[in-house]
């Protein structure tokens, strides 16, 4: 059971080490980009490709859908970034029970957004966890772990995929260790749980008023998705490939260009100075900073944020 890019590695690893799929279940198509073309999900278009059995009940709790994987007999379930939350009879129906892979050290950061979250409070550390699931949201006992270190400025786009990269390895290892019964699983410390939840729009807003460290960290966090937005003269634009920037030795206006150079534009905060290397306008690509700055007129002195 998956739905996006970062479930594709997982599939691919299952098929690859031989283990049998009786079915692949993803969310029903959606309708995504500009246009809200009706698209299927990175895991159905590659589990076709695959020749796998695909499902995408709209809702897995319902009665049908329950009888259908009955019907199938699967020994486990096995779920990576599904998109829907699994009732206890769906979670009881297969002899191994069901696992669910995460893009976090668990309890930190249950819920659908971990590794945005990491990137934005500054972590220094991620990594992957394999659970055994129960009705609560990443709640369940871990089974194994791998740490992963968070490179220095590095985006959510980069971090995904490195962490996508390892899922599949360590999602066999899991099964390995299941199938030779040398897993310990141990309860979720609840004293240090923490949530990631989704980021919308309000989050995605830049407060100039804080550090250079907290505005970079935003700022990968939103990269390349749903990017990070700010104003200039009452329009939005959208900030990505950040890290802080050269120190600054007259008074800071947290939002004002100091200088536009080769390498990006370095913007004021709160307390220190940024270096933005790309910027964009809504329906607009993505550019340099530099060519989006004379596009828009943007000059030492121009103050985002107004």
């Amino acid at each position: 059971m998956g739905t996006p890019d970062f479930s594709v590695a997982s599939m691919e690893a299952i098929v690859g080490a031989g283990y049998a799929v009786k079915a692949v279940v993803t969310q029903p198509d959606r309708p995504r980009g500009r246009g809200r073309v009706i698209t299927a999900s990175p895991v159905k278009r590659r589990a076709l490709a695959l020749g796998l059995r695909v499902l995408q009940p709209d809702k897995i709790s319902g009665g049908g859908f329950f009888e259908q994987i009955k019907n199938i007999d699967p020994d486990i379930i096995i779920v990576v970034a599904f998109g829907q939350i699994l009732k206890r009879p769906l979670l009881d129906i297969a002899p191994y029970g069901a696992i669910n892979i995460h893009a976090s050290l668990l309890p930190r950061y249950r819920g659908p957004a971990p590794i945005q979250w990491a990137i934005m409070n500054g972590d220094t550390m991620t990594g992957l966890t394999s659970m055994r699931m129960e009705e609560g949201l990443d709640t369940g006992p871990i089974l194994l772990q791998k740490e992963l270190a968070i490179a220095q400025n590095e985006t959510f786009g980069e971090l995904h995929d490195r962490l996508a990269a390892i899922s599949g390895p360590f999602l066999l290892e899991t099964l390995d260790k299941m199938k030779k019964g040398t897993l310990s699983e141990s309860r979720q410390n609840e004293g240090l749980a923490s949530y990631a939840p989704k980021l919308g729009r309000e989050l995605a807003i830049i407060n100039w008023e804080l550090s250079s460290g907290k505005v970079s960290s935003l700022i990968r966090a939103m990269d390349p998705y749903p990017g990070a937005i700010t104003f200039f003269k009452g329009s939005l634009l959208k900030i990505f490939s950040s890290c802080p920037g050269p120190r600054n030795a007259g008074p800071l206006v947290p939002g004002r260009i100091s200088a536009i150079t080769d390498e990006g534009i370095v913007v004021e905060t709160g307390a220190g100075t940024i270096l933005i290397r790309q910027m964009q306008v809504p329906g607009k690509k993505r550019l340099t900073a530099v060519e989006c700055a004379r596009g828009l007129g943007l000059k030492a002195g121009s103050v985002f944020g107004s």
